[in-house]
């Protein structure tokens, strides 16, 4: 969503935005916060937009939690106690992962236990409500949201790897670590797309090139790894396999295919 960052974050071309109409993709300034509930908002009203003028909005992207925002709405929360989130961010990793088991040991089984602004943030809403993580989902109940349906999209892990160890190297070398270099005041949500911090690194000779694009290759990895587990868990959606698909035709053949099977 972040404008200025759309090689970071892989946003559509300008020519393929010319041929197809893209909505929500680098309309939001890097130093302005952004959440699931803003994109849910946000996001109904292009759909609503999009039906009006009687055509079909199709949802592509890759964060599971923005997406089950907007098909199964928000779980209801406290406003954040300021004192509270202060003292929990200063928690190192280990203590803030040690703290939020003891009170939801449950919360390691669909938790990322690498993601400490995560763990972190898991820890706060337990403290604050008493409630384990597991209840919480338990309250994500669809609500006045679109009917949908969905295709996850899969890749041979190998494949998968060697793509995503391409696109890193086209990434860095097209233009990304200048995109992160002229961010201003970047907002939290803006430093957690997969690479900023790396590269902030490597801009203050924290590491070296190959080191940057290591990392961010490996965590690249991991997110997809997440994706993968979030998809077959929150979502009932047709596999389809694109293993050794490389052209534009082949992919829009097996779409056609597969949203005829669903007419």
């Amino acid at each position: 969503m972040y404008a200025g960052l759309e090689t970071l974050t892989s946003q559509p071309s300008a020519e393929l935005r010319s041929r197809v109409p893209h909505h929500l993709v680098g309309f939001l300034p890097p130093s302005e916060k952004f959440d699931a509930a803003a994109f849910r908002q946000l996001a109904l009203a292009g759909i609503a937009d999009i039906q009006s003028r009687g055509r079909r909005p199709i949802l592509v992207g890759g964060s599971g939690m923005y997406l089950k925002a907007l098909t199964h709405g928000i779980v209801e929360l406290p406003d954040p106690d300021p004192v509270l989130r202060e003292e929990v961010r200063a928690l190192a990793h280990d203590e803030a992962l040690r703290r939020l088991l003891a009170l939801d040991p449950d919360a390691a089984q669909h938790l990322d236990l690498q993601n400490t602004r995560r763990i972190q943030r898991v820890l706060e809403i337990a403290l604050q409500t008493g409630k384990k993580s597991t209840e919480l989902n338990q309250e994500w109940k669809e609500k006045d949201t679109p009917d949908y349906d969905g295709f996850l999209l899969l890749r041979d892990r190998e494949e998968l790897r060697d793509r995503i160890a391409l696109t890193v190297h086209a990434m860095l070398a097209g233009g990304a670590i200048e995109e992160v270099r002229r961010v201003e005041n970047p907002s939290l949500t803006a430093q957690m797309a997969i690479g900023f911090r790396d590269i902030q690194a490597l801009l203050r000779g924290e590491c070296t090139m190959a080191e940057c694009e290591a990392s961010i290759v490996k965590s690249t990895q991991r997110y997809a790894k997440r994706q993968l587990t979030w998809f077959r868990n929150q979502f009932t959606f047709t596999p389809v396999d694109l293993t050794g698909l490389r052209t534009t035709q082949e992919l829009l053949t097996i779409a056609r295919d597969s949203l005829g099977a669903t007419e």
